[in-house]
């Protein structure tokens, strides 16, 4: 099973069923906020069940060897998520997607996680490139792939369908190669 523990505060585990509920709670707890990024459908229909659906799903990705999602803990609560989104195994690399409750960002916590997951791509998985797609408009997020380092490829313009209009991404890469070079002791 995926667990990673950033610092004595920051954790990173795999979603379980036993999660749903906390899940579940945080969608719920931000989503005025997640409706502005993410396509999820969390209208007033939006149950609990459909949370342990997303976490079957994601449990199955990862037992396929095809992505998976980690909740992120800050002082043992759940404050959001992070995974892969898939893995290209042909052309060796994959996307990272995550969310943060809105309370919980400005302390690098996303940075923290992606910083995991992209060592992970690269030293455990063997990955060649590691993308961010972002909505065009979200600022916060942006930010974090430039403190990262990633390099902006261009936009792909209404690439998502978001709730009621047309959303473009910006796609941001990062090779092994620049990985290495990037984050190379002194």
């Amino acid at each position: 099973m995926f667990n990673y523990r950033i610092n004595k505060e920051i954790e990173l585990r795999l979603l379980e069923e036993r999660h749903a509920e906390e899940f579940y709670a945080l969608l719920m707890d931000n989503r005025e906020y997640f409706r502005q990024w993410l396509s999820w459908n969390l209208d007033e229909n939006y149950t609990i069940e459909k949370t342990k659906d997303f976490i079957k799903g994601s449990l199955q990705r990862y037992a396929n060897n095809n992505g998976f999602e980690a909740g992120i803990w800050s002082q043992g609560k759940l404050v959001g998520e992070i995974g892969f989104d898939s893995i290209d195994w042909w052309n060796r690399k994959t996307t990272i997607g995550y969310s943060l409750g809105a309370s919980f960002q400005g302390k690098g916590l996303v940075t923290s996680a992606c910083r995991v997951l992209i060592n992970y791509a690269f030293h455990e998985l063997k990955l060649n490139r590691v993308e961010l797609r972002i909505a065009s408009d979200n600022k916060r997020s942006r930010a974090v792939a430039e403190r990262l380092g990633f390099t902006a490829e261009g936009i792909l313009q209404q690439a998502e369908w978001l709730h009621d209009h047309f959303v473009d991404h910006m796609v941001y890469r990062m090779l092994a190669s620049e990985w290495e070079v990037a984050n190379k002791e002194p």
